[in-house]
C-alpha cells in the first residue's frame, strides 16, 4: 500500500483535495479512511473521522493515527478523544489496511438485527445498522457517536466510508434497520449523502415491527440540494 493509492480513493469532486490516513487499533489492525465530500459541504466526511468511525465500528479502539503530513482538520480533537499517537510516515508499503468487504447477505433482516449490537451510541441510545451492497460484496455499518456529537457518523455513512476507502465504488443498494421507533429511516443528512452515491438505487428499510418497505433513494429526499454552480 502507498499514500498515492489511498489518496486516489478519496471522493473529492468539489475541492480536488485528496486526503487519506490510517488508524491503527489496539488490536494491531489498520483501518483506512479517505475524504468523502458532499454537494452540501458541511456533510463532508474527513479522512480521520472516517478512519476512527470505521475502527470503532469494528469493535476496535484507535491507538495511533498515521498520516502522510499534518495538513488535516481537527487533529487535536481526535488526538484527545482517544489519546492517539500521531505518526507522520511517508512509507506505508509494509502496511495493509483491513479489507472490510463481506460476502453478500442471504439473510438480510437477521444480519441487520445482529449487527445492531455493534452500534456505539452512548448519547442517543438509538442503535442503527446498515448493509451497503456493491457489485462485488457488502459493507456493514453501525452508528458511532463521539464526545463531539457532530463528529459521529450514522450507520449508512460508516458503511459508505468503508466501501470508498476500500476502492469499491460500484454501489448497488442499501438496507437499514433501527432497533426502536415506529419507522426505520435514514436521517436527512444521510439521505443527502446517500443520494449523491446511490441516486436511483433501492433502499430497504427494516422496521421495529419486523415489517420491511422498499424505496428509491430519490423518493426519500424530494427537492434535494443540487447545484450546477458547484465544481463536479
Amino acid at each position: 500500500m502507498n499514500w498515492d493509492i489511498l489518496n486516489s480513493r478519496s471522493y473529492t469532486p468539489y475541492s480536488g483535495k485528496q486526503r487519506s490516513c490510517l488508524i491503527q487499533g489496539k488490536s494491531g489492525k489498520f483501518y483506512a479512511g479517505v475524504r468523502i465530500e458532499n454537494v452540501s459541504y458541511p456533510l463532508t466526511i474527513s479522512a480521520v473521522q472516517a478512519a476512527c468511525s470505521i475502527c470503532v465500528s469494528e469493535g476496535d479502539t484507535p491507538s495511533a493515527l498515521l498520516l502522510p503530513d499534518t495538513d488535516f482538520d481537527q487533529l487535536e480533537y481526535w488526538k484527545n478523544e482517544f489519546g492517539l499517537e500521531i505518526r507522520v510516515i511517508s512509507d506505508i508499503s509494509t502496511i495493509e489496511p483491513e479489507d472490510l468487504s463481506k460476502i453478500k447477505s442471504t439473510s438480510e433482516g437477521s444480519d441487520l438485527q445482529d449487527l445492531l449490537s455493534k452500534a456505539v451510541a452512548p448519547n442517543s441510545d438509538f442503535p442503527v445498522s446498515a448493509l451497503l451492497y456493491t457489485e462485488t460484496g457488502m459493507y456493514e455499518g453501525v452508528n458511532i457517536e463521539f464526545t463531539e456529537w457532530a463528529s459521529g457518523l450514522c450507520a449508512e455513512r460508516v458503511a459508505l466510508a468503508k466501501s470508498i476507502a476500500n476502492g469499491d465504488t460500484e454501489l448497488t443498494d442499501l438496507a437499514v434497520h433501527t432497533k426502536f421507533g415506529e419507522v426505520s429511516s435514514p436521517c436527512g443528512a444521510c439521505r443527502q449523502v446517500i443520494l449523491e452515491h446511490l441516486p436511483l438505487n433501492k433502499i430497504r428499510l427494516y422496521h421495529s415491527d419486523n415489517s420491511m418497505s422498499e424505496h428509491f433513494t430519490v423518493d426519500l429526499l424530494p427537492f434535494s440540494f443540487t447545484s450546477g454552480s458547484l465544481r463536479k
